[in-house]
């Protein structure tokens, strides 16, 4: 058995694959906010916000991966591992800075943005964050301090920065800030702050079992800092994670037996659920559901307040719309199976008659076609100087009259000037060759 242990304490050491002194100066190098790094990082926001806008996952995955928002991060965590005051309170700065420029950045694209979806499916997934949420920033911290760490790098940084998602949530509070939305600004800023400190703790514990070297408390440069606070701050963090997670979790159970409900109480008699609506909250959770055909039988309701009671509905939760049900007592399959079919039929009708007149349409358009190919290739025998030829319809009105008057356009271009003699010569035979009295030549 302990040899067994030693093999797998071999297998996952990973301290001679770590250089210490490269990953101090990496993670220090991209602290800073300033120049470039504020330029790419006000696009990346910007790109994040266009995905958010039009619900676009690959464009806001693009802007993760252009994001250099991990350096102040992992530089805290760093910080508070090597008790290096100094560098905490640097990467706390560049932290604010880069904090304040996203937020400005994105409330100030939707501000001016004129789309607003209906259904803001990528805005709204960024204002409810839970226990899952903490795990993610959790390990997907771990991953990245590890490949900061380690001698041959990889491509881990890239999923590390698309799995925690530090954009998207600053991205939503602008949002929230442009549209004075609370909802948005606070679960947005609560995202962000998450996945923040539990990169940096990861951070931070990953320094502490790698053995980096702390500062010493006699460098001038440098001031120990005592980090008992971080407890106390990831406890008041975590706690409404849970909660959350807790209330999701109970929102997804009460989803999934009101479907079941309503797969098992499709049909009831005459009766038939086409559509329901499970509304969860912790105070008064329902069930609404649509019938159609005939009114509910008694018989058919208790049977379906029974069964609710098996999967924890109430007779209150169990709201019946019986709107659409018919108001007969006595309706034979034979007529309902009448009234499909009469509405299909209206449908084909409809199709059929639409399909007529659309067809009259484009026989009408196919005789007017003139035939400018053909038409040509005789005029260009005739007359070699002649160089192009255009034909069209057109329409004119008398302002005496008040009259329409349809006519034929010819437009013709020659090498040399055409004399007004040729173009009569021309009209009149064109009048001839279309068949029409209307004709005008133009050059």
């Amino acid at each position: 058995m302990n040899r067994f242990f030693r093999k797998i304490v071999a297998l996952i050491n990973i301290s001679e694959h770590i250089d210490h002194h490269t990953t101090d100066i990496s993670i220090r190098k991209n602290i800073e906010f300033r120049g470039p790094n504020v330029v790419i990082l006000a696009c990346a926001i910007i790109i994040a916000s266009v995905g958010l806008n039009v619900n676009s996952i690959p464009v806001i995955i693009g802007a993760m991966l252009i994001s250099p928002v991990m350096g102040p991060i992992m530089g805290m965590g760093l910080g508070l591992g090597t008790e290096d005051k100094t560098l905490l309170l640097d990467s706390l700065k560049n932290f604010g800075i880069m904090v304040v420029i996203s937020i400005l950045a994105s409330s100030v694209f939707f501000l001016l943005s004129p789309l607003t979806l209906e259904n803001q499916s990528e805005l709204l997934a960024r204002t409810n964050p839970t226990i899952y949420d903490v795990l993610i920033a959790l390990f997907g911290g771990f991953a990245g301090i590890l490949e900061t760490s380690r001698k041959d790098k990889g491509t881990v940084i890239s999923g590390v920065a698309i799995a925690t998602a530090l954009m998207p949530p600053l991205c939503t509070v602008g949002y929230g800030v442009s549209r004075l939305n609370l909802t948005f600004i606070g679960g947005a800023l609560y995202l962000f702050i998450i996945n923040t400190i539990f990169i940096a703790l990861a951070t931070f514990i990953t320094v502490k079992l790698l053995h980096f070297p702390t500062v010493e408390a006699t460098d001038g440069k440098h001031q120990k800092i005592n980090n008992s606070w971080y407890i106390v701050l990831l406890t008041i963090i975590i706690v409404p994670s849970i909660f959350t997670a807790v209330s999701v979790v109970k929102e997804n159970n009460f989803k999934i037996d009101a479907a079941t409900l309503v797969r098992k109480h499709k049909n009831m008699g005459r009766s038939f659920v086409y559509d329901h609506k499970a509304v969860y909250n912790r105070k008064s959770p329902t069930v609404e559901l649509y019938v159609a055909g005939e009114a509910m039988t008694p018989e058919a309701r208790e049977t379906l307040y029974r069964d609710a009671e098996m999967y924890g509905f109430t007779r209150g939760q169990i709201i019946i719309h019986e709107d659409a049900t018919m108001a007969r007592a006595e309706i034979s399959e034979t007529e309902i199976v009448k009234g499909i079919y009469e509405h299909a039929d209206k449908q084909i009708k409809a199709l059929n008659d639409s399909i007529v007149k659309l067809n009259s349409r484009l026989d009408t358009y196919a005789d007017r076609e003139l035939p400018v190919y053909a038409v040509s290739q005789e005029l260009f025998a005739q007359h070699p100087e002649i160089t192009s030829l255009s034909l069209t319809r057109g329409s004119s009105v008398n302002a005496e009259a008040n009259l329409e008057h349809e006519h034929i356009v010819a437009y013709i271009t020659c090498n040399d000037t055409i004399s007004q003699q040729l173009c009569d010569q021309i009209e009149r035979w064109l009048k001839v060759r279309l068949g029409s009295d209307n004709v005008v030549v133009k050059h």
